[in-house]
């Protein structure tokens, strides 16, 4: 059960300010909520387009893959395809979204470098190669774009629990102790001033 607080006019003072901190903080939680809303529509709307890149090129790279193994043979496309750099340098920096600290992958796209001479292989296998090198940059980019939704949502929930307990809980049980303590006070001041019209009518007789 709720302490109930004493009616007295320094108490009034303290739960006002106690209400106003309370708006003043749910003001507060439900803008970051939108701010973290548009942004996760916004990655979420580039991770749609990314993914559907991604999955053309994959489409496309299988594609010439399978009639490189079919002019080349599969031994010389595997033997090739070892030779060939696995991956690129990038590293990871931050950016903060109303206090939340999301990912960033910095990667400087670079041409496909090749081990083997152009009489090793065939158009086919040149266009899978190009095809998977370029695919790289957006394959980090929507690694990075998952994670940074996984991390908004996770700060969206918590805000939106905030809020929640402040307009549900907290703000309702001020404003209701500001008006318990209000017309304790005001029936108070009702009760001296007859109190006091008492006193000087008794004195004039």
């Amino acid at each position: 059960m709720a302490k109930r607080v004493t009616a007295t006019k320094a108490n009034l003072i303290k739960v006002k300010n106690a209400l106003d901190f309370a708006k003043r903080g749910y003001s507060l939680l439900d803008k970051k909520r939108a701010v973290l809303m548009r942004e996760i529509m916004r990655l979420n709307a580039r991770a749609q387009t990314i993914q559907q890149e991604v999955e053309e090129h994959f489409s496309r790279s299988y594609d010439a893959l399978t009639m490189a193994s079919v002019t080349m043979g599969w031994e010389s496309v595997v033997g090739m395809s070892k030779s060939m750099p696995t991956e690129e340098p990038y590293h990871i920096g931050y950016r903060s979204v109303m206090g939340v600290e999301i990912p960033e992958i910095h990667y400087k796209a670079c041409k496909p470098q090749t081990t083997f001479s152009m009489f090793e292989s065939n158009f086919a296998f040149d266009e899978a190669y190009i095809r998977m090198h370029d695919m790289r940059a957006r394959i980090y980019e929507l690694a990075e774009i998952e994670t940074d939704l996984y991390r908004l949502a996770k700060e969206i929930k918590k805000t939106v629990k905030r809020a929640n307990a402040l307009e549900k809980i907290q703000i309702p049980k001020y404003d209701a102790a500001k008006k318990e303590i209000e017309e304790i006070l005001a029936e108070k001041e009702r009760e001296d001033f007859f109190r006091l019209k008492r006193v000087k009518n008794n004195v004039s007789k």
